[in-house]
């Protein structure tokens, strides 16, 4: 809001620039803020869905994700992503936490999901790559450096660890 959509005049910015305030009428402006839903799918055998973009050799595995449309609910957001990306019907969702997120001015919202399906069908474009993890099995290609998953200080990991039980163990540095 570099002007002001009452009177036109052009706004300043104050905390941080957070907000624009109009000199003219004095009114505050705020950015505008997207939604985005994160999701961690689990099948009915408890695995846990990864997938990835960009080449199909890349080791970098989380989480699925995508932006909120006009007039979408979250919970419907989560279904057609997800349908969307890998090709999996999610029967129920279940909303666990956020985190902001400046890609720009988006706020994440993390849910875990639920599919009776057993394949996932990457897109090719968004994902291209996509696999299923027991606990052990996801454990063990971290370790081994097979696989590499979100930093502790995204909600991707977070909402992996929530759904591993506990916290998972990086590669160690010297291997």
């Amino acid at each position: 809001h570099i002007h002001c959509p009452r009177c036109g005049a052009a706004t300043v910015p104050e905390a941080g620039g957070w907000v624009r305030r109009c000199p003219a009428d004095n009114s505050e402006h705020y950015p505008r803020t997207d939604p985005a839903i994160i999701v961690t799918v689990v099948g009915p055998d408890g695995r846990l869905l990864l997938g990835g973009g960009g080449p199909l050799d890349s080791r970098n595995y989380s989480t699925l994700a995508g932006f909120v449309e006009p007039g979408e609910s979250l919970e419907q957001a989560v279904i057609r992503e997800i349908g969307e990306e890998v090709g999996v019907r999610v029967t129920a969702s279940q909303y666990l936490g956020s985190q902001s997120w400046p890609f720009p001015a988006s706020l994440m919202l993390g849910f875990t999901a639920t599919t009776s399906d057993t394949e996932a069908r990457p897109d090719g474009v968004e994902v291209t790559r996509a696999r299923w993890f027991s606990r052990a099995e996801l454990q063990e290609a971290v370790s081994s450096g097979e696989i590499v998953i979100s930093s502790r200080l995204s909600i991707a990991r977070a909402l992996i660890e929530h759904w591993y039980g506990g916290v998972i163990q990086d590669r160690p540095e010297s291997a």
